[in-house]
């Protein structure tokens, strides 16, 4: 069985290198200042994998956006969750139970596909 983040690691770096074929911005829901440069020395998933995944993250879109966008905050643009909290002006747990929250529902789709 597979860590569901260890997972997403792996396909946020898949997906910072424009692979995704989610339609996300690259700005990073309102953290312009904050983003670095995607570096191509993460370890990435094959796009078997990251195709697999990226429809599960689109499905998170489409049930809680607001999970999808810290998604995307935190496993593709790298953005500590100390930083999101800090931009949403609320608590590091706040930001962590919402993680977990959007982690069991891709976690529950991937399982459902027989990925995990």
């Amino acid at each position: 069985m597979r860590d569901i983040h260890e997972t997403l690691e792996l396909w946020g770096a898949w997906a910072a290198n424009d692979h995704s074929s989610l339609d996300f911005s690259h700005i990073g829901a309102g953290f312009k200042g904050l983003i670095t440069s995607t570096s191509k020395s993460r370890a990435q998933c094959c796009d078997d994998d990251g195709i697999m995944v990226d429809g599960c993250v689109a499905r998170l879109k489409k049930y809680k956006n607001e999970e999808y966008d810290l998604v995307i905050s935190h496993h593709v643009f790298n953005i500590s969750l100390r930083a999101i909290a800090k931009k949403r002006k609320c608590s590091d747990g706040t930001i962590r139970k919402e993680l977990q929250t959007a982690h069991g529902f891709i976690s529950g789709c991937l399982h459902m596909l027989n990925f995990l």
